[in-house]
């Protein structure tokens, strides 16, 4: 899983500190690892020689340190966090495979519990009106699901289904967006940290996003929908929608002050 070229390795013990699995050790001189380990990376990440690898991993995708590029001037990233908008206006233009490409890098490469790295990323624009039409053909039924244990949403969905049937130009789930990425994972806390990764790197490339917790919730009671997007056995813990906004916005939102408890 671990390997250590003991050409390169100095035996400086950086790896075996900073191991969070205790699978590495120093003996004679050199690094030695102790298989079954999480495969986080630390070891690859720390070596001043470079002597560790993962052949299992993209190793051609491993970065060398540079402050100029991998720091964010936290004044810059504060602003960021505060202009952000959730976005429910779209233009006509749809994502560049590319563009979303980078995009879903930085949810590839978000903390997940145990480095299980399990979150599966849906990327839906090409097939979107299929989607569309196959979700709202299901919300009839869905509805006489909630109405026993989540009688707001039944009525609410029920509302909805009404209002687009009568105006189909009014779509009061997708909205106009031209895109969806959808995240499903066993760990709710994985999907929504990869999440939030996204959406910084989409805001960062010039789209926006939005959090539909509707759309979450109508796909993870119909079977037939999560058939649909490959993920029959697994919660589906994020819905974004996501495209180039069709507003501008020229200043922060307000917020209430933070509840923060000093101890």
């Amino acid at each position: 899983m671990i390997e250590i070229d003991e050409k390169k390795c100095v035996g400086c013990g950086l790896c075996a500190k900073d191991c969070p699995a205790a699978k590495i050790s120093v003996h004679d001189g050199k690094a030695v690892y102790t298989p079954e380990c999480i495969q986080c990376g630390h070891c690859v990440a720390i070596c001043p020689k470079g002597a560790v690898s993962i052949p299992e991993y993209d190793m051609a995708d491993v970065e060398e340190y540079d402050a100029k590029t991998f720091t964010v001037a936290s004044e810059n990233f504060l602003h960021a966090v505060k202009f952000r908008r959730s976005i429910r206006n779209f233009r006509d233009k749809k994502v560049e495979k590319d563009c979303m490409e980078q995009i879903l890098q930085a949810g590839r490469y978000t903390a997940t519990a145990k480095n299980r790295q399990a979150c599966r990323f849906i990327v839906i624009q090409e097939e979107l009106d299929r989607f569309k039409d196959l979700l709202w053909d299901q919300v009839p039924e869905i509805v006489e699901k909630m109405k026993a244990e989540m009688p707001h949403y039944a009525a609410l969905f029920k509302f909805m289904h009404r209002r687009r049937s009568r105006h189909p130009e009014e779509d009061g789930l997708f909205f106009n967006t031209p895109a969806c990425i959808m995240i499903a994972a066993d760990n709710a806390l994985d999907g929504g940290l990869a999440a939030a990764n996204i959406e910084n790197m989409a805001v960062a490339k010039g789209l926006g996003v939005l959090y539909s917790g509707y759309l979450t919730r109508i796909i993870n009671a119909c079977p037939e929908l999560k058939e649909w997007l490959g993920i029959p056995d697994t919660p589906l813990v994020c819905c974004m929608l996501i495209g180039y906004p069709a507003v501008s916005y020229k200043r922060t939102a307000p917020r209430k002050k933070a509840d923060i408890v000093w101890r």
